[in-house]
């Protein structure tokens, strides 16, 4: 029984220890507090802007308002609270019949996503809409900075943010009172 007891608490101590180092090990230096570099927060935005076509689905300002009617409703990413782990994994595996698409060309070919395949996808009923473009593990990135530097956790859209959003004032901020 003692013994029972001793290997419960080991499995439970090393699946602790595991977690805490993934946790640890996983998490870029940005999560620490670290600031992106500026040139891979601006390729973020091109990325999301036009590579992506991000805003078409979410909104120019990420805040879900869609910029296409014939889009699907994109998720308001300014009041997200994903983190970054889990914000990068929905970019590159997409949200299978949620209208998310995979960005990762390989996302369903090898089970990388979820552990599922593309037949696994279809066996269930699921879908993905084909991207704007396949993003490279890089690109992924460098659209995670800019989403967590200029998006995520900065609250709604006013005249100051949008300013800042964009580096000056520019026609979309006058949406905003001063």
């Amino acid at each position: 029984m003692a013994s029972t007891g001793r290997a419960r608490r080991w499995r439970f101590g090393a699946v602790a220890f595991a977690a805490a180092w993934l946790l640890l090990t996983a998490a870029p230096a940005r999560a620490q507090g670290n600031t992106p570099d500026p040139q891979s927060v601006a390729e973020g935005m091109r990325i999301f802007r036009q590579k992506g076509d991000c805003q078409s689905c979410h909104g120019w300002a990420a805040d879900g308002r869609k910029m296409d009617n014939q889009m699907p409703d994109g998720a308001n990413l300014r009041t997200s609270r994903l983190g970054r782990a889990a914000i990068i994994r929905a970019i590159k595996c997409g949200r299978p019949g949620r209208e998310m698409p995979a960005f990762d060309r390989l996302a369903y070919s090898d089970g990388r996503c979820n552990d599922t395949t593309e037949a696994d996808l279809r066996k269930s009923g699921l879908a993905l809409p084909d991207p704007a473009a396949t993003l490279q593990a890089r690109e992924i990135e460098a659209l995670a900075d800019f989403l967590f530097e200029k998006v995520i956790g900065k609250g709604p859209m006013d005249r100051a943010k949008c300013a800042e959003y964009w580096g000056s004032e520019v026609d979309a901020c006058r949406e905003f009172p001063k």
